[in-house]
């Protein structure tokens, strides 16, 4: 984690030209991008705005987003359970390690409503998301529709006891 957090501005991802974060994602994480798991199981779903973020640098350039996807893990009764799946967090490669992360990630959380709080799931390091509560434990059950390592896939959530041990993850359609 950076010493302390570059001087930020955040503003809703809406407010961003959808081009431009598409050139961010592509510097973060390359242009198959669309081909990873974490895509299929947001298909055909758009983010939420009241919960996806970018950070604008003290030059005014963006240099991160965050994007919030409704999503349900359906178990093994074909009960869908609503969750939140936290991602993509971009940064651009150069500013990695800035602290643009933690920020995006606090101003995320701080967003969500605390007496409705809805599990949030994500793909990523358990290393660096396990400071902000994300554990791998209670997702070791859990199926993706596509290929995916299961150290990586972390949930955070009031009570994680209460989800299910078993299910599949796909996106909240209707």
């Amino acid at each position: 984690m950076a010493d302390s957090l570059a001087p930020t501005t955040m503003v809703p991802l809406s407010a961003v030209d959808p081009a431009m974060v598409e050139q961010l994602l592509d510097r973060a994480f390359g242009p198959d991008r669309h081909e990873r798991t974490a895509y299929k199981v947001r298909e055909g779903t758009e983010w939420l705005p009241a919960l996806s973020f970018a950070a604008i640098d003290e030059q005014e350039l963006l240099v991160g987003s965050i994007q919030v996807y409704p999503i349900a893990l359906t178990d093994e009764a074909g009960r869908r359970h609503p969750m939140l799946m936290v991602g993509p967090v971009a940064v651009v490669p150069e500013r990695q390690s800035e602290g643009f992360g933690t920020t995006l990630m606090m101003a995320m959380a701080s967003s969500l409503d605390p007496a409705a709080a809805l599990p949030q799931v994500l793909i990523g390091d358990a290393p660096y998301y396990g400071r902000f509560g994300f554990v791998a434990a209670p997702t070791q059950g859990w199926s993706l529709p596509g290929p995916y390592d299961k150290a990586r896939l972390l949930v955070r959530a009031p009570n994680v006891g209460v989800l299910p041990e078993k299910g599949t993850l796909g996106p909240w359609i209707g």
